[in-house]
């Protein structure tokens, strides 16, 4: 059995694959496992992804899109002059990703889609046309949160026994999610999540910019200011060098004391302190500790309750993330080298059986598996409901007679109501 896991991110997409051999191992993109989500189009209507369309954009920024999962619920996109539909355009990274699991494997048989475990069926459907627009077999959906603790107790070892709780801390590049999860004897339930959507690790590098800016603005604040605000293909360039650079002093910085950045245009090497970049984003990671805290105790526990807290996404290697947890929390959590494949792999680790998508194409794919413009309207499948998020039954729901028989019942019941009514009237007429 050929396996694809993807988890399809807000900066990046990371994807992992299993073989005949049983062995995961993670797709690389231009030798790292990070695929940028970004998508751009090109005035012929082809679209580019990844750091070709980092790289375009740079020469005209109309065309592009750098985080699509953001705009799940738009129905279309703008893309330079012409509007295109969410599902293609995430279907256009999942083709990327196809392509390459593809050259590796050969074809792929069971395919993983993560999502975020709040995301509702109408989202989950967008994900899953894109996935046909993709090529994609039919996918099986998995919630972020359970392939976590999927990779927890299968990858690491962890032991959550049935009934007890983990905590899945989730600090990626433009999301931070909090969720609780409990085993059972199938697999694992959400209890509670929470999240943080406009919160990662670009508002981090957006810091350190703006910290550098600071300190070397008021002496050149032309210079400065074209170099942040760019108006033409160089100067956007350099802007980009300098994001790119500040991103790689920042994951430095998780390894060491000091790092030093080149700021273009004012050729200039700044010299940063880890301790400088803490006290920058410290209130952000607050933040996230707090929500934390938030989704442990809406989920009816206390810290003392977990059996752990488990670190992932790229961000959350920060070392300043596992202290404040631990100073706040009281629980020492369990952090990875490389958090950004946890997801992806752990959906391959989902031993449960998962409910796939149905036979019926959802609304907006061909069966030539290509994606049409999808009506804001588009009703979702009924009946459907992909693996880790459990649905809860509508309130009165009376079980399968109720459900065949109860319409109606209904009904005659409404009609006996009208006919009392008519015949209590007559009566007080009458007398």
């Amino acid at each position: 059995m050929r396996a694809l896991g993807i988890d399809f991110g807000t900066s990046n997409t990371v994807a992992m694959v299993r073989g005949g051999d049983g062995r995961a191992r993670p797709l690389l993109f231009d030798g790292t496992p990070l695929l940028p989500s970004a998508v751009y189009r090109e005035p012929d209507g082809r679209l580019l992804v990844g750091s070709d369309a980092h790289r375009r954009a740079r020469i005209d920024p109309a065309g592009f899109e750098p985080n699509p999962k953001r705009r799940v619920d738009d129905g279309v996109v703008l893309l330079g002059d012409t509007e295109v539909p969410v599902p293609q355009v995430i279907g256009a990274v999942l083709r990327h990703v196809a392509a390459e699991a593809g050259r590796q494997l050969g074809g792929v048989d069971d395919v993983r889609l993560t999502h975020p475990a709040q995301w509702g069926e109408r989202r989950r459907l967008v994900l899953v046309q894109a996935a046909y627009a993709a090529g994609l077999p039919k996918p099986t959906l998995v919630a972020e949160p359970v392939a976590a603790a999927s990779y927890y107790t299968t990858v690491l070892g962890g032991a959550v026994p049935p009934g007890r709780a983990l905590a899945i801390y989730d600090l990626g590049g433009g999301t931070f999610d909090a969720t609780v999860v409990r085993r059972t004897a199938a697999g694992f339930d959400v209890l509670a999540e929470q999240g943080l959507t406009e919160l990662g690790g670009l508002d981090f590098d957006q810091a350190l910019v703006e910290h550098l800016g600071r300190a070397y603005s008021p002496s050149r604040t032309t210079v400065w200011n074209g170099l942040v605000a760019p108006a033409d293909t160089g100067s956007r360039r350099a802007r980009a060098l300098l994001y790119d650079d500040v991103r790689g002093v920042k994951e430095t910085l998780s390894r060491a004391a000091s790092a030093d950045v080149h700021l273009p245009a004012l050729d200039v090497a700044a010299h940063v302190t880890r301790d400088e970049l803490e006290s920058l984003i410290r209130g952000h990671l607050a933040r996230t500790v707090t929500c934390l805290g938030q989704t442990v105790a809406a989920a009816g526990l206390t810290p003392a309750d977990l059996v752990g807290v488990f670190l992932v996404g790229g961000s959350s290697r920060i070392p300043l993330v596992a202290n404040l947890i631990h100073t706040e929390l009281g629980v020492a959590p369990t952090t990875l080298e490389q958090p950004e494949t946890v997801v992806a792999e752990g959906a391959l680790c989902v031993g449960v059986p998962l409910r796939p998508v149905p036979e019926e194409l959802p609304p907006g794919v061909g069966s030539s598996g290509t994606s049409r413009p999808v009506s804001p309207a588009a009703r979702p499948v009924a009946g459907w409901q992909p693996a880790g998020v459990p649905r809860p039954a509508p309130a009165g729901a009376g079980g399968p007679w109720y459900d065949q028989h109860g319409p109606v019942l209904v009904f005659v019941l409404s009609v006996l109501v009208a006919i009392a009514a008519v015949v209590l009237t007559a009566l007080i007429l009458t007398r």
